[in-house]
């Protein structure tokens, strides 16, 4: 699917809402093995999980050359680093002389090279091996043949993503132009993080996928959000791009019978109690309401303005006047929370200024009860405060001794109690509801993953 809009994100604008899709092509039942049994997560290993392009970090987690990262997928270690060329690479966490470890901890600098701790064999940053300890006792080597094994690595939107497989792909190929383009505009390279958390969580890594994948749990898990995302088969839009997805509720006070201008400024002004990067929208905001109201303060808008539209122009001002380029990026995208899914683990939902990424992924003990995921939200911050501002990674290790905002604490709560009933074995298929067709099409890509056909 791809758009002819001016705009990348008037992509709205050409696709199908949920009554326009045929969902005779869609399997909407989902078997509950995938959730729950060690024997599917172990292919889950072998057929996804080695063979996909997935996220490793952020760009500036390695600002200077020569500092690196370790990533983890079950007990598989890599090393990201920026070289002296200031390029990033990826390279297996071996030595090729006895497979020793090189880098222990989970991030540090290097002055140039990794030395092996065991026989202090040194490989440079671009990963050629430029040393061994006693060459008299190792004998002729070839040293071009025995450097670090490469991984592919690249990075999009201020995110590095990595890749097992040697013969993947490239990212801009996995990815795709639709998806390259319509995030471009955020400028999500120049966010940075507010919040980035990542504990152990009981419940499998599908379900964290599942679950903000749908709006329809809203009506149960998030009261407090019906007032400003309301799911509508009309209204909610979605665009599928190879393995990956968007979706999109429009962002707006929920307009009952009898209400009125006042009604719905007095639901803008509440959303930060809810959408906290509302909050310095809103005094410009207030500001152009005032400007259509009358000699009496009775609030007459021309035709065309509401609530809405003033929302998003006051967005627009806001972010310019803080020096973000929101030029490309339409006015839904002030407002409106734009849900992405990258294949295999990637959520977020992000408008301009602002992003909130969730990401899951298998428990390295390979339990498939249990996954890690890890939070994080970002905001377009000017350079002078961006460090003031950015937030440190932490690590949770008691479970329930992190707070979330509340919509997050809800989903928090809510997934382990899912686990629990997919463990019960005469619970043989799910059942999908309409409204929850992204989560069929994810489920889809699965297959066609575990069915081995599928190259990353």
């Amino acid at each position: 699917m791809t758009t002819q809009a001016v705009k990348p994100g008037n992509w709205v604008e050409h696709t199908m809402a949920w009554d326009e899709l045929d969902f005779s092509k869609i399997n909407m039942r989902i078997s509950t093995d995938r959730f729950t049994s060690r024997e599917y997560a172990e292919r889950e290993r072998e057929l996804i999980w080695s063979k996909v392009w997935q996220v490793a970090g952020r760009v500036d987690e390695l600002p200077e050359n020569g500092d690196w990262k370790e990533y983890r997928i079950f007990d598989q270690s890599y090393v990201v680093v920026r070289g002296n060329d200031a390029k990033i690479r990826g390279f297996v966490n071996a030595c090729r002389h006895r497979g020793n470890v090189l880098c222990r901890d989970k991030k540090g600098h290097s002055n140039g090279r990794f030395t092996c701790p065991y026989h202090l064999w040194s490989y440079g940053l671009d990963g050629r091996l430029v040393g061994v300890a006693r060459p008299d006792l190792v004998g002729p080597i070839d040293k071009r043949e025995l450097g670090l094994l490469d991984v592919p690595v690249d990075a999009f939107a201020g995110f590095v993503f990595l890749d097992p497989d040697p013969e993947a792909k490239t990212l801009a190929e996995f990815l795709g132009k639709e998806v390259l383009e319509l995030l471009a505009p955020y400028k999500l390279d120049e966010m940075t993080p507010v919040m980035d958390v990542r504990e152990p969580l009981e419940c499998n890594w599908k379900v964290v996928m599942d679950a903000f994948s749908e709006a329809y749990h809203i009506v149960g898990v998030h009261p407090q959000l019906l007032a400003v995302i309301v799911p509508d088969v009309v209204k909610n839009r979605n665009a599928w791009f190879g393995d990956h997805a968007l979706a999109c509720a429009p962002f707006e006070v929920k307009m009952e019978a009898g209400f009125g201008p006042e009604d719905e400024v007095n639901g803008i002004m509440a959303l930060p109690a809810t959408f906290p990067g509302v909050a310095e929208v809103l005094p410009t905001f207030e500001e152009m309401v005032a400007s259509h109201r009358d000699v009496n303060g009775t609030l007459k808008y021309p035709e065309g303005v509401s609530g809405r539209t003033l929302l998003q122009q006051a967005t627009h001002v806001t972010l310019t006047r803080k020096g973000l380029d929101v030029s490309g990026l339409s006015d839904d995208q002030m407002t409106d929370n734009q849900g992405w899914f990258l294949f295999p683990n990637f959520m977020m939902t992000i408008r301009a200024g602002e992003a909130h990424v969730i990401m899951s992924a298998p428990h390295p003990d390979g339990d498939p009860n249990r996954c890690i995921w890890h939070v994080a939200s970002y905001m377009w911050l000017p350079p002078g405060p961006r460090e003031q501002y950015r937030a440190e990674l932490v690590e949770v290790t008691e479970p329930g001794s992190y707070t979330y905002f509340e919509a997050l604490q809800q989903d928090y709560d809510q997934m382990p109690r899912q686990q629990l009933g997919l463990r019960n074995h005469t619970l043989k298929y799910l059942h999908l509801a309409q409204e929850e067709v992204n989560v069929a099409r994810f489920h889809m890509v699965v297959d066609r993953y575990m069915e081995g056909t599928t190259k990353s």
